[in-house]
């Protein structure tokens, strides 16, 4: 499966042979350095770029590109070489970006040689940079695995050659410039999205993403759409309407093509024709005729949602691939709404600069007429704006309504009926839901946050005050979010003991999700509790058995568990470096290990903290995950020692809270964790029957 890796984020490679494929949205430079175990180059032949496209299990194209594959043999390299980095860089040229910023993101996928997708990576937040390393491979204890690094230089090429050791940095620069300047004339500009509709069926096979794009799930075919894109944080400003527009009319790109505020991924209602005297219908036509009067088509009808639309072989990867393509779906339409408001205010704010620029016609009927022009402009363009997004969130919240009662348990609320009934399972599942998204414009559309499994990145559910608690201005979305929650907490913002209350219950509720949905004897739960005082959340893991009893306090307690798990962590990584998981001792346990660590920094020396930083970097790729519930500004006291640690990790909330960064648009979601009403035993009647289930022979 495909995983998606934001900045920072590894990911460990099954095979040594890949492809890394590179999609920008105009033609860019490829390029590989080979390092040591320090990143630093031996010299220019440490460097595969189009002047010598091959090196010693690397070759890379020889000229820019909107697209490019690079082959990568990891057997074939030297010894010496411990990091291969992968280089972008602007070729530059008259009406070439001159810097990323001003160009479409590009994306980077880690992909087997049959061209299956193993990791993805869109580099975002990139600016005045026009050379970035995109992704390092990398040699860790004798295995590979894949970094995303997304560096950018505004120096470009010489300035990242540099930063890499090469002394030459300065020659080698000039000689990949002259390389790609000699086959300038030849570069492959991006491809033009092709116009295609959604999948008919489920299961359907459709068209490849358009270039530069983030990588969509498969059964979101792509479509051509210039309106939308117009929109689009970092496109052409060319294509927005002139502020010189008549008045009333459609905002119109520069080909004189009126703009279509119609969702680009998804068929809907045509809006209607310019106004003019419609024929009357004749009377002869009847009423099922299939056109209109005059010949034309009737408008086409949205596609009627179908729980498990989307490519997939079994029905839960179609609905995981579903429920992304509706993020995916809402970021776009969300963004183009608020790229259109954001031109419709600029528009607003230059008309009435040229109406009050001449001091002769500030005052009088002309002046009074311009602004209120303006003003009709502003809101009629706003107001075609939110009505193409009400029809797009009308589509999603039909397909949501028909998705979410068709989640199996890991994808589903715990008030679903799903739970009920619910068995252990005899299968992994491939993904997990820790909670919901939804934005402003959109605060009754909830998207499932999902989640791939086995889990590369622990989580951190921050039991600290919200944003407001700091002086932050309050969000009204996060109060309503809050007094939905009312079961849970009492009237006004949660204080302190509250929110680590609620912090704790939602990770025993993420330990019992865990539990459910893998095999009897697949996963288990180890608490670390120092100051012993999260008994009352636990007592559901202990009431059912799966906890024998409650954690042991204090600093012996802490190392007890760090220790086991560590030896477990080594263990099974010998055994996987050498082939022999039948030579693991007798005692170790092979089901995947969820650690839980309450009330952290609390209870652990220096000793301890080191042992956990190094079950957060090994333990995923060997079945040992964390999650810690903290209040980071508490442990802020401990300096920057542990803000490696808080940046490899998932942060979540215990209240709905607008934390979570979208990389692809920029969107910054609200999160809103999945606990269980008030009087519900639906965890404790969960984590029974997982205990029952694993006390069966």
């Amino acid at each position: 499966m495909t995983a998606e890796l934001v900045r920072g984020q590894n990911h460990p490679l099954d095979r040594t042979r890949v492809e890394i494929r590179v999609a920008a949205g105009g033609p860019v430079v490829a390029g590989v350095t080979l390092g040591d175990a320090d990143g630093r180059l031996t010299g220019p032949e440490a460097v595969a770029h189009p002047g010598a496209p091959r090196r010693s299990g690397v070759e890379v194209p020889g000229r820019a590109a909107a697209e490019h594959r690079i082959a990568v043999d990891l057997d074939a390299l030297p010894e010496t070489v411990h990091r291969v980095g992968v280089l972008l860089a602007l070729p530059g040229g008259p009406g070439a970006p001159a810097t990323f910023g001003a160009a479409a993101a590009p994306s980077v996928a880690v992909t087997g040689p049959d061209g299956t997708a193993l990791v993805r990576y869109t580099l975002t937040g990139l600016g005045p940079e026009s050379a970035v390393v995109a992704v390092e491979l990398y040699r860790r204890q004798g295995a590979w695995k894949v970094r995303a690094v997304g560096q950018g230089y505004e120096g470009g090429l010489p300035e990242m050659l540099r930063d890499q050791g090469l002394p030459q940095a300065a020659e080698l620069a000039a000689e990949i410039e002259r390389a790609v300047g000699s086959g300038q004339a030849h570069a492959l500009p991006a491809p033009t999205p092709v116009a295609t509709a959604r999948a008919e069926r489920p299961g359907a096979v459709p068209a490849a993403p358009p270039t530069g794009d983030r990588p969509s799930p498969a059964h979101r075919t792509t479509t051509d759409a210039p309106a939308a894109s117009a929109h689009a944080p970092g496109t052409d400003p060319a294509a927005a309407p002139a502020p010189g527009a008549e008045a009333g009319a459609a905002p119109t790109p520069p080909d004189g093509t009126p703009l279509d505020y119609r969702h680009p991924r998804r068929r809907t209602t045509p809006e209607p024709p310019d106004p003019a005297p419609s024929p009357a219908p004749a009377p002869s036509a009847p009423a099922d005729s299939p056109t209109r009067p005059g010949g034309s088509a009737p408008p086409e009808r949205p596609p009627v949602p179908v729980a498990g639309d989307a490519v997939g072989w079994s029905m839960e990867e179609r609905l995981y691939h579903q429920a992304w393509g509706m993020f995916e779906d809402l970021a776009r339409s969300v963004a183009a709404y608020r790229s259109a408001a954001d031109f419709a205010r600029s528009r607003l704010e230059t008309e009435l600069d040229e109406a009050l620029a001449d001091p002769r016609h500030r005052l009088g009927t002309a002046a009074d007429a311009a602004r209120a022009t303006a003003r009709d402009r502003h809101a009629t363009l706003l107001a075609r704006a939110r009505a193409a997004l009400d029809r797009d969130l009308g589509q999603l919240t039909a397909e949501s309504e028909v998705v979410e009662p068709a989640l199996p348990p890991a994808f589903a609320r715990w008030d679903s009926p799903v739970w009920q009934g619910h068995h252990v399972s005899r299968e992994r599942p491939m993904a997990l839901r820790l909670g919901d998204l939804h934005l402003p414009e959109a605060p009754d559309l909830r998207i499932p946050m999902l989640v791939r499994l086995p889990l590369e990145r622990g989580l951190w559910i921050d039991s600290g005050p919200p944003a407001q608690a700091h002086g932050a201005r309050p969000d009204p979305e996060r109060e309503v979010g809050r007094r939905e929650l009312g079961s849970a907490l009492t009237d006004g913002p949660p204080d302190e003991a509250a929110l680590r209350r609620l912090a704790m219950e939602g990770a025993v509720a993420i330990a019992a999700r865990l539990l459910a949905v893998h095999p009897p004897g697949g996963f288990a739960v180890q608490v670390i509790d120092p100051a012993g005082d999260a008994a009352p959340a636990l007592a559901p893991l202990v009431d059912s058995g799966v906890l024998p009893a409650l954690p042991v306090p204090g600093a012996r307690g802490v190392a007890s568990v760090l220790d086991d798990l560590t030896r477990r962590v080594e263990l099974m990584q010998m055994a996987v470096r050498h082939r022999a998981a039948d030579a693991l001792p007798a005692d170790l346990d092979p089901a995947d290990q969820l650690l839980i660590v309450h009330d952290f920094p609390y209870g652990f020396d220096d000793r301890a903290l080191t042992r956990l930083r190094y079950l957060a970097d090994e333990g995923p790729a060997v079945g040992v995950h964390l999650l810690i519930v903290a209040d980071r500004a508490q442990a802020r006291e401990h300096g920057p020692v542990l803000d490696p640690l808080w940046r490899s990790l998932l942060r979540l909330t215990p209240v709905p809270d607008a934390h979570l960064a979208d990389p692809w648009v920029g969107h910054a979601w609200t999160y809103e964790p999945l606990l269980a009403s008030k009087g519900s035993q639906v965890v404790r009647q969960t984590l029974e029957r997982a205990a029952a289930a694993r006390r069966l022979p």
